[in-house]
């Protein structure tokens, strides 16, 4: 197998016309340039110099190595390049997956913090929900997946997988506008005689809500299901049912009178980062960073909208 460093040598000879001059050079001794050119004869299976009185003539072999040569050190010093952008995350593609609230407040600016810092990355985005996110960690779908559990809908996550906490939402109670509470928020149980709007039947959210109703006593009555807040919104707005959403869900509309409910150790969404112990995508810390930077932000936007 030909030898880039040999390669460049026998470059630097031919130039020079001279083992010492290319030795003086290439901080070499002339024994070392001597013994490399001895080592790519004999892994051509060929004479490179006919030796001479005053000096040395390449052979037509040696000549043609050199020039193909040429090319090939060129491409050789153009992967190194690119290997070093890749490693120091100049280059690369990081690929994230995100929930539909998330992807609609917390990943854009985290998306435009990579592209305009780095013109070479690309990011890929990808949508689900918890369970899809986890199937595409597991078969290296994605490097980041955000992802999200209720405190009364707990989830276990897979080994392997490393969690990064980035935000605690409250739970926020929507009205329209002019309803009227017959009683103190704090009780649940005055609106159990209500239409309510739900998530799907299979969802954590409508989990959530029929074990915050279940403390409270009743059971609710569930009159219309959607997994689109804006379509949950639209219809508390509309005055036809009440809701429980978590806070990124929540666009602030003078139709509708949101409410957090009472503080308490079950009344919160967690939202979490989640990416393979093993993963070594030189762009995933600066992605965690950006991430937390960006759930940050929207904290302080939540508690000024609720």
């Amino acid at each position: 197998m030909l030898n880039p460093s040999h390669l460049r040598t026998l470059a630097e000879v031919i130039e020079t016309g001279s083992f010492a001059e290319a030795a003086r050079r290439l901080g070499y001794t002339s024994s070392a340039v001597s013994q490399q050119m001895a080592a790519l004869e004999r892994a051509v299976k060929a004479q490179l110099f006919e030796r001479e009185a005053h000096g040395i003539q390449p052979s037509a072999t040696a000549q043609f190595i050199a020039a193909r040569g040429a090319d090939l050190l060129v491409a050789i010093e153009d992967l190194q390049e690119e290997i070093a952008s890749l490693v120091a995350g100049r280059v690369g593609a990081l690929r994230l997956g995100s929930f539909p609230t998330a992807n609609a407040r917390v990943v854009p600016p985290v998306i435009a913090s990579l592209v305009h810092a780095h013109h070479g990355v690309e990011v890929q985005l990808d949508e689900g929900e918890p369970a899809r996110i986890l199937e595409l960690l597991a078969d290296g779908g994605v490097d980041v997946g955000v992802v999200y559990a209720y405190d009364l809908v707990p989830m276990t996550w897979p080994d392997g997988l490393t969690p990064v906490n980035l935000l605690v939402e409250d739970l926020v109670l929507l009205l329209p506008r002019h309803y009227r509470i017959p009683g103190p928020i704090e009780d649940l149980g005055v609106l159990r005689s209500e239409k309510w709007i739900s998530s799907q039947a299979d969802s954590a959210g409508s989990t959530c809500l029929a074990r915050l109703c279940a403390a409270r006593g009743f059971e609710p009555r569930i009159a219309f299901r959607s997994n689109d807040y804006d379509v949950v919104r639209g219809l508390v707005a509309a005055g036809v049912g009440v809701a429980v959403v978590p806070a990124l869900a929540h666009t602030p509309d003078p139709a509708i009178r949101a409410q957090r409910l009472p503080a308490s150790p079950h009344t919160h969404r967690h939202v979490l980062a989640l990416h393979r112990a093993a993963n070594s995508n030189p762009l995933l810390g600066e992605a965690l960073k950006a991430l937390r930077e960006s759930c940050g932000q929207v904290q302080e936007e939540i508690r000024e909208e609720i």
